[in-house]
């Protein structure tokens, strides 16, 4: 089930977060993983935030802003189970998303969104930190 998130939320997000990332992230260093972290409750402020729910535990969750995915995050003892598609789907359909950002060595992800059907247009050598993360920018 799709809902809503809300602020007494966080904790729970956090820690999707950090499963999901450890997992899929290994490019990140040490300090760069503790800087995003730490950002998360600053960043869920300025995205139109859902959540996916089985059996009662929320286990993902998108965030949204201006018809880009800013963030998918799947707990790792769910992923691959079809919550990243059904909350992509939500995204596109519901909140109205055409594009989203996605790190460049994030392999999966880069091959998730292409079989969802978003192209590359464009790279940027750095995130939106500043940081020497490559990322591309894909569209529907």
């Amino acid at each position: 089930m799709i809902r809503e998130i809300k602020e007494k939320d966080d904790p729970r997000l956090i820690e999707i977060w950090e499963s999901a990332v450890v997992n899929t992230h290994d490019f990140l260093t040490n300090e760069d993983f503790a800087y995003y972290k730490k950002q998360l409750p600053v960043y869920f402020q300025h995205v139109t935030m859902r959540g996916f729910e089985h059996e009662g535990i929320l286990v993902g969750f998108i965030g949204v802003a201006e018809g880009n995915l800013e963030m998918l995050f799947v707990d790792n003892k769910y992923r691959g189970t079809g919550i990243g598609k059904k909350l992509t789907a939500y995204a596109i359909s519901d909140l109205q998303v055409t594009q989203v950002d996605v790190n460049e060595q994030n392999i999966q992800a880069v091959g998730f969104y292409q079989y969802i059907g978003f192209k590359i247009v464009k790279r940027s050598e750095r995130d939106g930190e500043g940081k020497e993360y490559p990322v591309l920018h894909m569209q529907l």
